[in-house]
């Protein structure tokens, strides 16, 4: 059974070095964040160590440097804005274990937070090697000196068996933070008892990112919509031709099946019936509507590329998703970030909102989405803050962080 943050609270925390796994792993243009959601997510936890009394060490990472120093990948411009957002005094270490790290982690007073740089910078975190790992699990929890503690608040991790994460866990004693709480709380009802119709909307790239949750799901969720580039593949699957759409051939087989499957366990998978086609990939590519079986039909040809789901797709998606009493949304339903392709996605957001299902959004490029078309956190039930992470948990995997914890 994990220990829950409060219990580590409970028992004193004024005086000692905690050290906390959050996720700020915050998309930037520059060296300017731009989505702090995760930065806020990260916030209530450090601010309850912060007003105990604890002197907090916050461990993340930002992207893949895979195991250098990256300048471009330096924790600095989130933890800038975690200072900004915070009521508590935030200092940044400019290295991970090393001396500047160290000598900051002493200097802490109580109610002070100190963020090391980017744990992706040093090659152990991510190691395969059991050894390295922990060596450098040692490292960190020496950070803490006497009598620290190790608090896991960075959901959007915890699939990774990382030293941060993982081994970090079996160092010091372990606290389950409360926002990894409140993630695993709310997904484990929308697996196991959700309300019904319980409806999941999938979209983004590629299927087969998403084959393991779907097949999971079939049985499970009454309807299953489709959308984003991996569409395409199920069209192909029931005879359409797609142009010059993004297309697995190799999974064919394994949606054909899928479409099969679902129908006979009573989960009805809904496709679009018209899609966006573009002539380029661009902005201000020349683009049109078509019915999903007369492609060629129109203006662009059969070598268009599928964008976006079209309007009446839209209204097929809305439909169903406000009949229902459970949502699971993840991935966009086309390229969002282009506004010429960005009505679907902002359709089955609109849905969303209308509805009175409880609503999840899986993290990743879904939270992105509806925070760049304009719609805010409180408008849904629950935004992931992390899309790998709710995903696996979504397909039944065992997540090496959570496992740590006992959770």
């Amino acid at each position: 059974m994990a220990h829950a943050l409060d219990e580590l609270i409970a028992d004193g925390v004024a005086g000692r070095r905690v050290l906390v796994r959050s996720d700020l792993n915050v998309p930037l243009d520059g060296s300017t964040v731009t989505d702090d959601g995760r930065v806020r997510a990260s916030l209530p936890v450090l601010k309850k160590l912060a007003d105990a009394g604890a002197r907090v060490i916050v461990m993340a990472h930002l992207g893949r440097p895979k195991g250098q120093v990256d300048p471009k990948y330096s924790i600095a411009p989130a933890a800038r804005k975690l200072a900004e957002l915070a009521d508590f005094p935030v200092a940044v270490a400019s290295d991970v274990v090393g001396e500047d790290a160290r000598a900051k982690a002493e200097a802490l007073a109580d109610g002070e937070v100190l963020v090391i740089e980017n744990v992706r910078f040093d090659p152990r975190e991510t190691s395969k090697d059991d050894a390295e790992r922990g060596a450098f699990a040692d490292e960190l929890a020496a950070l803490t000196g006497e009598n620290g503690a190790y608090v896991d608040d960075a959901f959007g991790a915890v699939h990774r068996k990382h030293a941060s994460v993982f081994d970090i866990a079996h160092r010091l004693p372990a606290y389950l933070g409360d926002l990894v709480k409140r993630e695993l709380d709310v997904l484990t009802k929308v697996v196991s008892a959700p309300e019904r119709p319980f409806v999941v909307v999938m979209g983004g790239s590629k299927v087969s990112d998403k084959l393991a949750v779907i097949e999971n799901l079939i049985g499970k969720a009454d309807s299953l919509l489709i959308g984003g580039g991996m569409v395409f593949t199920f069209l192909a699957a029931q005879g359409h031709s797609v142009g010059g759409s993004l297309l697995e051939q190799d999974q064919i087989g394994t949606v054909k099946d899928y479409l099969e499957k679902a129908s006979a366990a009573g989960t009805e998978i809904v496709l679009p019936v018209d899609i966006v086609y573009a002539a380029e990939f661009a902005a201000d590519a020349a683009h049109e509507v078509r019915p999903v079986d007369a492609i060629e039909d129109g203006e662009i040809g059969s070598t268009g590329l599928g964008l976006d789901i079209g309007p009446e797709s839209a209204k097929l998606f809305a439909e169903r998703i406000r009949g229902a009493k459970t949502v699971f949304w993840n991935g966009p339903a086309g390229v969002f970030e282009m506004e010429a392709f960005a009505g679907g996605t902002r359709a089955v957001a609109e849905a969303v909102v209308a509805s009175d299902a409880m609503s999840v959004i899986g993290g990743g490029d879904s939270a992105s989405a509806v925070r760049n078309l304009g719609f805010s956190d409180d408008q849904f039930g629950h935004i992931s803050t992390g899309g790998g992470a709710s995903l696996e948990f979504i397909e039944g995997k065992e997540l090496p962080g959570v496992v740590a914890l006992g959770a």
